[in-house]
């Protein structure tokens, strides 16, 4: 069983919504993981200091077309 059937079965929380809370999360995780990086490991995946800075600066919901809805 996963957090978000547990959640949906236990607390009554909407699971209209729950989806983008996890993507949200899922965003945030991700950009904060990027800022971790070295800049070996940035080379390594093709991305500058600079390009970092962008990503982290874009806002949680704007994420790829293909995380929407």
């Amino acid at each position: 069983m996963n957090l978000y059937s547990t959640l949906n079965r236990r607390s009554g929380f909407s699971t209209n919504r729950m989806p983008s809370l996890f993507k949200a999360l899922a965003v945030l995780r991700q950009r904060r993981a990027l800022a971790r990086l070295d800049n070996a490991a940035l080379a390594d995946l093709g991305l500058t200091r600079a390009d970092v800075s962008r990503e982290l600066k874009r806002p949680i919901w704007d994420v790829p077309s293909n995380w929407r809805g």
